[in-house]
């Protein structure tokens, strides 16, 4: 937990250390500041002759070679495979008939008893909710009022605002 904590203070550090630095906000204004200069005008590029290459060599045609015709390779004839004979797979024999099960006689269940109806009871009437007085609340006190503070004139602090421009018009 304790690593996590100094991770992120050091990276909150970091980050502050990274935007307190107006180095780069007083470039820009300078940047900023400097008139743009007219770009001169472009010269026109020469156009330049095309290259004349000399022909390319005629490669001459060679014969085309004979071959010798390739012989004929005969295969001998393949062996014959024998027939093989299975013996015969004997019967299975039949399963005899499962017995049937009887029929078992159904239970006789005694009759359901008789739930007994319960009387109707009369309830009281709920008795009267007691009534609240009225309560008046005295009035707020007036809160005093807090003199004026004089107003401190304006100082002027020269390090806050941006450089002049390195360049003058």
């Amino acid at each position: 937990m304790a690593s996590i904590t100094n991770y992120f203070f050091s990276m909150f550090i970091f980050i502050v250390l990274l935007f307190s630095q107006n180095e780069m906000c007083h470039a820009a204004r300078n940047l900023m500041e400097i008139p743009e200069k007219e770009t001169p005008p472009h010269m026109p590029t020469p156009t330049l002759p095309e290259p004349t290459l000399p022909p390319k060599p005629e490669i001459p045609a060679l014969p085309k070679p004979t071959l010798p015709p390739l012989p004929k390779v005969e295969l001998p004839p393949l062996p014959t495979i024998p027939k093989v004979t299975f013996p015969t797979i004997p019967s299975i024999p039949e399963i005899p008939e499962m017995p049937k099960i009887p029929a078992l006689p159904k239970p006789s269940l005694p009759p359901m008893p008789v739930v007994p109806t319960v009387p109707k009871v009369a309830l009281p009437p709920m008795p009267a909710m007691p009534t609240v007085p009225k309560v008046t609340i005295p009035p707020m006190p007036s809160i005093p009022t807090i003199p004026s503070i004089p107003t401190i004139p304006s100082i002027p602090f020269p390090f806050l605002s941006p450089p002049p421009a390195a360049t003058s018009p």
